[in-house]
């Protein structure tokens, strides 16, 4: 049993235990400790025969339909109530307290007789909770295996999908030679492309990068993009702290951007798009991205998948992350702290 199981059990035991101990209270006998200790070693048979059936015959025998050896245990577990019980109340409690359930000499079979019937209740209750737990188990395991299968199929897919990258990025490498020779700022522009093409196809087992590369990738993003507006483009990228050996999800920071240059006013001087990020300690990060709007974009899309990104933002940083986006007539604004 995992832990979180055991947690259930001793919840139910104690509840049922504590049930016991007011109903005995509320009488006010005069014999307290002795009704409260002969139930309480009632109880630990009752435990004994359920978690002989829950944990030895049930998995044994009912899964794999061993007929035979199911009702040879199922047969055994009267004797492991009684045997439990005889040990507790005939043999322990005379050894610490003086005194017994059974007063004089007992006859251990019909010791046996008196009691076999006395387990059949938690057998039955082990038989009902151990069909609820290979249910759920039963229904995880599906899960997981069709998880499985799914992940098996975006992977080949993924494989698939390399190839024209991977045949775009060498193509890149070639174009920078030649071009090259020709024109120098050509040459840049492709050397930045390729580097870009570079980062998409690069993987880690944990999905994650070191922040220094994710801010590369930003500069040589923004880059591209002066290179293409030439003098009519103004952005301000900031950074603000010591970067050391952080490490981000891949390609969690651009969309941000790409969502404020595709929306957002990038040639007036006096309105430009600011990007800051700040590392005000080495474990936590704040990406704040501000644009003014451009009210005569043709594309009103929302940019980036908001639906997406906080999906992705949940399952990456879970309870470790905050997004906040604020939008006026003129402004849209977009904060990410992240607990790295």
């Amino acid at each position: 049993m995992n832990r979180q199981t055991t947690r259930y059990h001793l919840l139910g035991w104690g509840l049922l235990i504590a049930y016991d101990f007011v109903g005995i209270v509320g009488e006010r006998p005069t014999n307290l400790g002795v009704l409260l200790l002969l139930q309480f070693t009632f109880r630990l048979s009752m435990m004994s025969v359920f978690y002989y059936c829950f944990l030895l015959v049930f998995p044994r025998y009912l899964r794999l339909s061993r007929v035979p050896q199911l009702l040879l245990g199922l047969g055994l577990a009267p004797v492991v109530f009684t045997g439990t019980r005889y040990m507790l109340e005939q043999v322990l409690l005379p050894l610490l307290f003086g005194f017994s359930n059974y007063y004089g000499e007992v006859n251990l079979w019909a010791y046996l007789l008196d009691n076999a019937e006395r387990g059949l209740p938690m057998m039955m209750v082990a038989a009902a909770a151990w069909g609820v737990q290979d249910a759920f188990l039963q229904e995880t395991r599906r899960e997981n295996e069709q998880l499985m299968q799914e992940k098996t199929q975006a992977e080949l897919a993924f494989l698939k999908t390399q190839i024209n990258p991977h045949f775009l990025y060498n193509t890149l490498n070639y174009i920078y030679s030649e071009a090259y020779l020709v024109s120098e700022p050509l040459a840049e522009t492709v050397l930045r492309l390729s580097d870009l093409m570079r980062y998409m196809l690069h993987e880690s087992p944990d999905g994650k990068v070191e922040l220094r590369k994710e801010i590369d990738y930003l500069e040589n993003y923004l880059m591209l993009h002066r290179l293409r507006f030439e003098n009519k483009f103004f952005v301000d990228f900031e950074q603000v702290g010591h970067v050391e050996r952080q490490r981000v999800a891949s390609l969690v920071l651009v969309p941000f951007v790409e969502n404020a240059l595709k929306h957002g006013v990038v040639n007036r001087p006096d309105q430009p798009i600011s990007i800051t990020l700040t590392l005000p300690a080495p474990t936590h990060l704040r990406f704040d991205v501000r644009n003014h709007i451009n009210h005569y974009q043709k594309d009103h899309t929302t940019g980036i998948g908001l639906a997406n990104l906080r999906r992705r933002l949940a399952l990456l940083y879970p309870n470790r992350h905050q997004l906040h986006i604020q939008q006026d007539a003129t402004t849209y604004c977009t904060t990410l702290e992240l607990e790295l």
